[in-house]
């Protein structure tokens, strides 16, 4: 049997989306595909196409993002990795390249996503080292911002299982409809503030910052929890908070048939997870 003459890896990539304009390819734009598919060009010696499991905005960043390319037969996953390393610029990391089938699609396989938001609640927030990554509530120098845990503990618990979140949704997709489906959802603690990690099967255009922007204003005493399930169940009679800011959000994990789903934050599962903050 001939040796192929062609190989095709999968990689995950993390990105600090502050200077892109999205993951996708746009004209005279920079791009995480653009730049990923100019260096694998550069490496490949001829065009390279990248796809991606999905599509993040603008300022939105990842450190599970997953992505598929082809490449000549002579390159080994090691070597891959390791080149696009050292081409790439430092707000691109390849964590890990391996070998996959030619059938293999970053996109339709999935199972599910996993996304964290990222909320600052202490005054350090606002330093040029964490702002960038975070919705820096608590920097602005005013009044400690004060937030229910509680009442987080219980919106993560109206939105899991299978709903329409229209009114989550900047836009949404009519050939697929607006149901989907949350495994898990919580809000942790951390250093800066709280952490909000969620995991579906689908998303909806700004659904995650839809999602945080609501949760955060119930926390504050600026709308009631029943929100969350008259927004679930009335889309068109209620309209939810603004949107978090994008620069908090991060694609956090992709999981695929045979991966290891363990995640220190959130597990999928079919079964109702509740949050470990203080009830």
């Amino acid at each position: 049997m001939d040796a192929p003459e062609t190989l095709h890896f999968r990689l995950t990539v993390h990105y600090d989306g502050a200077a892109f304009h999205g993951w996708q390819v746009q004209p005279d734009q920079r791009t995480v595909q653009g730049d990923l598919e100019a260096a694998l060009t550069r490496l490949g010696n001829a065009p390279r196409s990248v796809i991606g499991s999905g599509r993040t905005d603008t300022g939105v960043h990842a450190t599970g993002q997953v992505a598929s390319v082809e490449m000549p037969a002579q390159w080994s996953a090691p070597q891959l990795m390791k080149s696009l390393n050292a081409v790439l610029s430092d707000d691109i990391w390849i964590e890990a390249a391996v070998l996959t089938t030619a059938d293999f699609h970053p996109r339709y396989d999935a199972i599910d996503r996993t996304y964290r938001y990222e909320v600052g609640l202490v005054p350090a927030c606002a330093s040029p080292f964490h702002r960038r990554w975070c919705w820096p509530l608590g920097g602005s120098g005013g009044p400690p911002v004060e937030l229910d845990r509680a009442l987080l503990a219980r919106a993560c618990e109206e939105i899991l299982g299978e709903h329409s979140f229209e009114a989550f949704a900047k836009a949404g997709q009519p050939e697929r409809g607006t149901r989907c489906t949350v495994h898990a959802a919580t809000w942790i603690e951390t250093e800066l503030g709280v952490r909000f990690t969620i995991t579906a099967d689908r998303y909806l255009h700004h659904m995650v910052r839809y999602l945080t922007g609501t949760m955060i204003d119930i926390a504050r005493g600026r709308r009631p929890i029943e929100d969350i399930a008259r927004l679930l169940a009335f889309p068109a009679e209620l309209t939810t908070s603004p949107p978090a800011p994008p620069e908090g959000l991060f694609l956090h994990r992709v999981t695929y048939p045979g991966d290891d789903a363990a995640d220190t934050d959130s597990q999928p599962s079919t079964e109702r997870t509740r949050s470990p903050l203080p009830q």
